[in-house]
């Protein structure tokens, strides 16, 4: 999975399950951050949302699930 996709992946859950708009979502995710693999082999990517604290918790709730389905992801 890459980085847009996965950005797609959290926009399209957060609107399905929080309603909204995809706008407002990605504001409130901010950009996705690629580490290395070699020093973050459990999970190579990581964001800090920057919403409100109802936004925040949503993001980060569907966050763990995200993380156990697609822990490494790639540049794009």
């Amino acid at each position: 999975m890459t980085a847009s996709e996965l950005q797609g992946l959290l926009l399209s859950t957060l609107v399905r399950q929080a309603g909204g708009s995809q706008r407002g979502w990605r504001l409130a995710i901010g950009p996705i951050r690629l580490h290395d693999p070699a020093t973050h082999p459990h999970c190579n990517w990581s964001l800090t949302p920057s919403g409100t604290a109802r936004e925040n918790e949503r993001i980060e709730a569907l966050l763990d699930t995200v993380r156990l389905r697609h822990p490494i992801v790639t540049a794009g």
